[in-house]
């Protein structure tokens, strides 16, 4: 079976882990219980890409594929739709989503697609009384900051230029250091949001994704962390018995190994 599997196969092992004789766990499973697997599936296969590793990607990309699987094998049971009818639904979108390709349209940049895109969207209902509509509310803060502001520049409304948006965040932090004056929560809460606002907007301007900066910055943390971990252990000695001065000493010299890496 194994190199010969084909998606009808995939389709039917689901079917039997949610059958009579199927798996325990499976059969238990609804929309919402599995709901966080499919955010962690996307965000691992996301890592894999970041990593460039062939073999990860291929296996994350089953991963996701199998939450979608499930879901349609779910919504079978209750007689709503399948597989084949997910496949012809996407099928259908992405015809109709480029008719420079399908149809007599043109369309010679990505920038014209993008603008199309939207407006097909409109006219199928997706984006109603805004243009704001259609950003799902489940999508992390940061990458939903960073659409909704896209949608909003594409009618104009943004800055000139990224010397303004500079100028803003400089407003902006002042704001919240009169909000940590006041030791008022609400204040500098509210500032604080402003703040990571504009640096949406600002990483949109230096045309960086927000999201994946993020990201890649986590993860230089926590091999920055594990050196000093590492190091501690290799003195003897615990964490919490080590001043910052020798910690950030350690942080440093990881620092160090990354240029030289």
């Amino acid at each position: 079976m194994i190199g010969t599997m084909d998606f009808k196969e995939l389709l039917t092992i689901m079917e039997k882990l949610r059958g009579e004789k199927g798996c325990p766990w499976d059969k238990v499973q609804n929309r919402e219980s599995i709901k966080p697997y499919i955010i962690e599936e996307a965000y691992e296969l996301i890592e894999a890409i970041e990593e460039n590793d062939p073999e990860k990607i291929k296996e994350e990309l089953g991963d996701l594929l199998f939450q979608i699987v499930f879901q349609c094998q779910l919504a079978r049971e209750k007689n709503e739709f399948d597989m084949s009818e997910v496949i012809e639904k996407i099928g259908e979108k992405m015809i109709s989503r480029h008719p420079h390709v399908f149809g007599e349209a043109e369309c010679r940049t990505p920038g014209e697609v993008v603008k199309q895109w939207e407006v097909l969207k409109k006219q199928e209902g997706k984006l109603r009384n805004s243009i704001l509509e259609g950003v799902p509310k489940a999508m992390s803060s940061l990458l939903r900051a960073h659409r909704l502001q896209k949608r909003a520049a594409q009618v104009g409304f943004d800055w000139e230029k990224v010397e303004d948006v500079l100028k803003k965040v400089d407003e902006e932090m002042n704001e919240l250091k009169e909000a940590l004056k006041s030791g008022k929560k609400e204040e500098m809460e509210d500032e604080l949001g402003d703040i990571f606002f504009m640096l949406v907007n600002l990483s949109r301007f230096m045309k960086v994704n927000p999201e994946d900066a993020h990201r890649k910055t986590i993860s230089k943390f926590i091999h920055r962390f594990r050196h000093i971990e590492m190091r501690a252990a290799e003195q003897g000695r615990e964490l919490s018995s080590m001043t910052l001065d020798e910690m950030d000493k350690l942080w440093d010299e990881a620092k160090q190994n990354e240029r030289k890496g």
